[in-house]
């Protein structure tokens, strides 16, 4: 049986062309048609879904450093040194620095200023009354003298007045340059240097404290002090105007000793000045002190009295 005789065809079979006819052309496969596969899609039926996608491999990245790790520490060092500052923040460092040094300059002079912030009451106390001391023998001695210029312009013999004043002041100008003998309350203040550290300077600074409280004449040793009296050191002790003086180191002093005493026991004076050179300073009040060392008078080579 030939196959034009064949009623059907088998299954996948495409039909040949007829004898002495034109092949024809296959037409493309329809979406309600087998697909490539030649199997029919039945309409409901779902598509199985395909193998899940696979995750691309991350991109390499550049390679660490094999060298040692930095710490947080060394982090933020590096982050403030070399340091990045702007010239606003240097104007306002140099303004600070400058507002500093203006408050440590007025503290530190506040606090040379308060030497005795530390003292003791009664020292303080006593300092006060020293200072009152002073300030009534001055307003005695303005007093003294008002009272002098009101007899010479009161006194119907004014020449004889202007004589009796002119004696008095010669007695004084006579205690102070040293040339009369002169007595009178005081203090006595002997010094004992027996390792020999007390020099020439700290003697001098006993007489300008003394003076300072009110001291009228001194005389240290066998030397009258005057108003040109100079110390200076020398082997073995101490020059006084030129004459050698050795420890103890005995001052008398008039004055009133109410004042003197305090004066040289004050926080940071004279006897505690001359204990941190291990020396010993004794002051005893006295009614009667004599001070009989004198001074040549000299008459001044070139100083004249320029009164009329």
């Amino acid at each position: 049986m030939s196959s034009e005789d064949s009623p059907e065809q088998g299954p996948g079979r495409t039909p040949g062309p007829a004898a002495g006819g034109t092949p024809s052309t296959p037409e493309p496969p329809r979406p309600d048609t087998p697909g490539a596969s030649g199997q029919p899609k039945s309409a409901g039926t779902p598509v199985p879904p395909g193998p899940p996608p696979v995750p691309e491999a991350p991109a390499p990245g550049p390679e660490e450093p094999s060298g040692p790790q930095v710490t947080g520490r060394q982090r933020l060092a590096a982050g403030l040194w070399p340091p990045r500052v702007t010239r606003a923040q240097l104007i306002v460092a140099l303004l600070l620095f400058v507002l500093g040094l203006g408050l440590a300059i007025q503290v530190r002079s506040t606090s040379d200023n308060s030497a005795l912030r530390g003292a003791r009451q009664e020292d303080l106390v006593r300092i006060l009354d020293e200072l009152d001391s002073r300030t009534k023998r001055l307003e005695d001695e303005k007093t003294r003298l008002e009272g002098q210029r009101t007899e010479l312009e009161t006194s119907s013999n004014q020449a004889a007045e202007a004589r009796k004043q002119t004696l008095e002041k010669e007695r004084q100008l006579g205690i102070l340059a040293g040339t009369v003998a002169a007595q009178g309350p005081g203090i006595t203040l002997t010094i004992t240097d027996a390792k020999k550290a007390v020099e020439a300077d700290k003697l001098l600074d006993t007489i300008q404290e003394l003076r300072a409280a009110g001291a009228e004449a001194i005389q240290v040793n066998d030397v009258r002090v005057v108003a040109d009296t100079y110390f200076s050191d020398a082997d073995g002790g101490i020059e006084i105007d030129g004459h050698r003086a050795t420890a103890p180191y005995v001052f008398k002093v008039i004055g009133k000793p109410q004042d003197l005493e305090p004066a040289l026991n004050i926080p940071g004076g004279v006897v505690q000045t001359l204990e941190k050179e291990q020396a010993t300073a004794t002051v005893v009040r006295s009614d009667k002190i004599v001070v009989d060392a004198l001074r040549p008078a000299k008459r001044p080579d070139y100083a004249r009295s320029s009164s009329r």
